[in-house]
C-alpha cells in the first residue's frame, strides 16, 4: 500500500507541475494543452490513491479538455459531461462528502470553459477548480497536488489583480 501512496504522490507531482506551467501561459490554447497533461497525470494519481470519484471526475475532464482545446465544447456537449461527471462521479464515490469536491470542481470548470474563452474568467473558475481540488487532494494524501492547488491559486489571484490594474491604466 505504501507504494501506491508514493507512486501516487509522484504522479501528483508532475500533474502540479504541469498545471503551474499552465497557469503562465498566456493564451488559451497553451493554457488548455497544459491541463491536458496534467489531468493524465491526476488520473494516474487518482488510480494509485485509490480515489474513484476523482477518477472519473478527472476521465470526463480530459475529453472536456481535449475538446476545449480543439473549440469544440459545444452546449450539448458539456451538458453531456457536466452530466456525466455528476452521474458517473456519484456512482463510484468512495470518499463520502470529499467525494463531491472533484465533481463540483469539475462542473465548475467546464461550464467556464464554455462560457467564455476570456483568460481572465478561466482564471477565475480555475481558482474555484483549484480550491475544491485542493481539499480533496489534501483529505486524500496528494500533497503535492494540495500544496500547488492552494499555491497557484494565490498566484492565478494575484495575476488577476494584476490584469485588472493594467487594464485600468
Amino acid at each position: 500500500m505504501q507504494t501506491y501512496f508514493v507512486l501516487g504522490n509522484l504522479f501528483s507531482f508532475v500533474a502540479a507541475i504541469c498545471l503551474a506551467v499552465s497557469v503562465f501561459k498566456k493564451n488559451t490554447k497553451d493554457l488548455l494543452l497544459w491541463q491536458v497533461m496534467e489531468v493524465v497525470f491526476c488520473i494516474l494519481s487518482n488510480i494509485a490513491l485509490v480515489t474513484y470519484s476523482a477518477l472519473t471526475t478527472n476521465s470526463v475532464a480530459l475529453v472536456r479538455d481535449i475538446l476545449a482545446f480543439k473549440n469544440k465544447l459545444t452546449k450539448n456537449i458539456t451538458i453531456i459531461l457536466v452530466l456525466l461527471s455528476v452521474f458517473i462521479g456519484l456512482m463510484v464515490n468512495n470518499r463520502g462528502v470529499i467525494g463531491f469536491f472533484p465533481m463540483a470542481a469539475s462542473v465548475v470548470y467546464t461550464v467556464f470553459l464554455y462560457a467564455t474563452r476570456n483568460e481572465q474568467q478561466i482564471r477565475f473558475a480555475l481558482i474555484i477548480n483549484l480550491m475544491l481540488w485542493f481539499v480533496h487532494d489534501f483529505y486524500v494524501g496528494a500533497y503535492p497536488s494540495a500544496l500547488m492547488d492552494a499555491g497557484l491559486s494565490v498566484w492565478t489571484l494575484f495575476n488577476i489583480f494584476k490584469n485588472i490594474k493594467h487594464d485600468e491604466k
